[in-house]
């Protein structure tokens, strides 16, 4: 073989492999903006939902007969949230109560499906939840409670943890998990019970109108919501962290 050919050759060769690095680079983006898009198809937004201001300790009235003492899924709420999460907004500061600092996270939301019931969860619970098998702990524990959820006004978002089953009702999975809209008359069709905390974040109306969809974790930015609450999965990490640290000094 002489030097041309030899030549000739060594030129094919880069050639080649530029062209198969440029494909390979190419297709990179294309994979993750898949990832993404498969992401958001398995929380899509739920849009233009009627969303109404709830807080925990709030007295029964007309509209919300139901007392918020207690939740779907715990029993002492206010006592484990350290009080009334007072919603005047000249009772609050930084997002929270002034009077006292949350034992839970004050960035808290009701939507209208419990899947539990007396004993274990509802028949459909493990077929219509997303993330029901990997979130199951058995039969005495909710598998939607604390789950986070991205809430939207505008081009604002704010972050909540799932804490309560309402309004009006906890059976609702063709809207909570499906494609239905809220057809219920009771408060203008609320399908989104929001806490104080998320309504001066969003900057709301006591009725208004939200976007939302659930997130995982690993989608929630850090913000006001990421800082109180020992049911908060931030809190939680970072004592975690901390236990680590104290049990390996060295590390």
């Amino acid at each position: 073989m002489n030097k041309t050919v030899l030549a000739i050759f060594s030129v094919l060769s880069t050639s080649i492999a530029l062209a198969d690095n440029s494909r390979a680079a190419s297709a990179r983006p294309q994979s993750s903006a898949r990832s993404s898009k498969a992401l958001l198809g398995r929380y899509p937004w739920k849009t233009s939902i009627v969303t109404t201001v709830f807080w925990i300790g709030e007295r029964p009235t007309r509209t919300n007969p139901v007392p918020n003492r207690t939740s779907s899924w715990d029993k002492q709420w206010a006592m484990n949230y350290g009080g009334f999460d007072d919603p005047s907004p000249a009772n609050r500061s930084n997002y929270r109560p002034a009077k006292f600092s949350p034992r839970q996270n004050p960035f808290y939301c009701a939507l209208p499906y419990n899947d539990k019931q007396r004993t274990g969860h509802r028949p459909e619970a493990a077929r219509v939840i997303p993330w029901f098998k990997e979130a199951y702990q058995g039969p005495a524990i909710s598998t939607c409670k604390d789950r986070w959820v991205a809430i939207r006004k505008g081009n604002r978002t704010a972050y909540a943890q799932w804490e309560d089953a309402g309004p009006f009702r906890t059976d609702y999975w063709q809207y909570v998990f499906g494609n239905e809209r809220p057809k219920h008359t009771l408060n203008k069709g609320a399908g989104l019970d929001v806490s104080p905390a998320v309504r001066d974040y969003l900057g709301l109306q006591p009725t208004d109108l939200t976007d939302w969809r659930f997130v995982d974790f690993s989608e929630v930015p850090r913000g006001p919501w990421s800082t109180l609450g020992k049911n908060n999965t931030f809190v939680i990490n970072e004592q975690g962290k901390g236990v680590k640290a104290r049990n390996n000094p060295r590390e």
